[in-house]
């Protein structure tokens, strides 16, 4: 069985810039487009002659997510997926989105995305090990610096009746840094704070709403927020202040982000994905992040060179900026067992964060 594809829908068939595989009832590759020869250096003739079962290994969960679209219908998203074999140009990671031809539910499309999730996860986990870093850094700069802070802040307030009036402020200002270097050593201490954390079902939407309510005390109008939710988003299995703070930062950078811009807005969004998995690193587990909560903001953007280390501590691009309110993000979202991501939008910047569902939901009841 073979798709055929109207003279028009061809064209556009053929400038989409990503490889995409046509499949028929029985898993065979009917139809590619041009750019899927290049991706695997095979002619069509080639590929048309596999089925999907030749360009994935044994096992691959691109299989049973096949079979899920099949019976299920939807759109199915896998990432970090392995395609490729040596005879048609060897292995590869790639992000997939599976979905039925919608004029014959018999055809199956799948779209091949060179983003891979995969770098998103060992992102994930250099946060880890940054924060880790950190938490090293805050519990010898606990125990070294801040007991020696407070005597030199003790000497200074001794001196400062004995001198005269044009030295006391040099002792005033002695006073006033080290309280400085002891509040950014309180913040770093954060990061040395291990313990499980206390969990339980949080409606994300009531933490937004008071994540809002915070934003718009401090902005007073200046900066318009709107919200975009799924009402039926399942409960998150997380910390309340934890989340709030997570959520709060990411909106101060971005209130921050829009103070410059002619249109000054920051938007909540949440919504429900089920094909949102990665893979685990040195396991076969899959691990399901359905949960998806964004804020957008209409500002000037993250520069590219800078995106990459933007969860890494003491990165900033602000002129006052210590570089720990995203690392801490980094933190929390870790210990939640989800994933935060830096996007650059044509207007602005979307921060995403990706979390799982409670223990108490189960992929069986959603169809995930």
């Amino acid at each position: 069985m073979t798709a055929v594809l109207a003279p028009s829908l061809r064209a556009i068939f053929e400038t989409l810039p990503n490889p995409i595989l046509i499949l028929d009832a029985s898993d065979h590759i009917c139809l590619v487009n041009g750019i899927t020869e290049d991706f695997f250096q095979v002619s069509t003739a080639m590929l048309q002659r596999l089925s999907l079962s030749d360009i994935v290994p044994f096992a691959s969960p691109v299989l049973q997510a096949v079979a899920q679209v099949r019976s299920h219908g939807g759109v199915v998203n896998e990432y970090a997926i392995t395609v490729g074999r040596p005879r048609i140009g060897g292995e590869r990671v790639v992000d997939l989105q599976i979905a039925q031809v919608a004029d014959d539910p018999d055809f199956v499309l799948i779209m091949l995305l060179k983003r891979s999730m995969a770098h998103k996860f060992d992102l994930q986990l250099s946060h880890q090990g940054a924060a880790r870093s950190v938490s090293g850094m805050a519990s010898m700069l606990a125990h070294e610096i801040k007991n020696p802070l407070s005597g030199i802040r003790g000497a200074a307030q001794l001196l400062e009746p004995a001198l005269a009036d044009s030295d006391r402020p040099l002792a005033r200002l002695i006073c006033d840094e080290t309280d400085r270097i002891r509040d950014l050593v309180d913040q770093m201490e954060v990061f040395s704070d291990e313990r499980p954390l206390e969990r339980q079902p949080i409606n994300i939407h009531v933490v937004l709403d008071r994540v809002k309510q915070l934003i718009a005390a401090s902005v007073a109008g200046h900066v318009v927020l709107r919200e975009d939710y799924d009402p039926s988003l399942p409960a998150v299995n997380g910390n309340h202040d934890q989340l709030v703070q997570v959520f709060l930062n990411l909106a101060k950078n971005s209130v921050d982000a829009v103070e410059h811009s002619d249109t000054r807005e920051v938007t909540f969004t949440t919504a429900f994905r089920p094909g949102m998995k990665l893979s685990v690193p040195g396991s076969e587990e899959r691990i399901s992040l359905p949960l998806e909560v964004c804020v957008h903001d209409t500002g000037s953007g993250v520069a590219e060179d800078l995106r990459p280390h933007i969860f890494d501590p003491f990165v900033t691009n602000k002129p006052q900026g210590r570089g720990l309110g995203l690392a801490l993000v980094a933190k929390i979202v870790r210990d939640h067992g989800g994933v935060v991501e830096c996007l650059s939008r044509e207007r602005g910047t979307t921060f995403r964060i990706l979390l799982p569902l409670t223990r108490e939901v189960s992929s069986k009841d959603l169809n995930i």
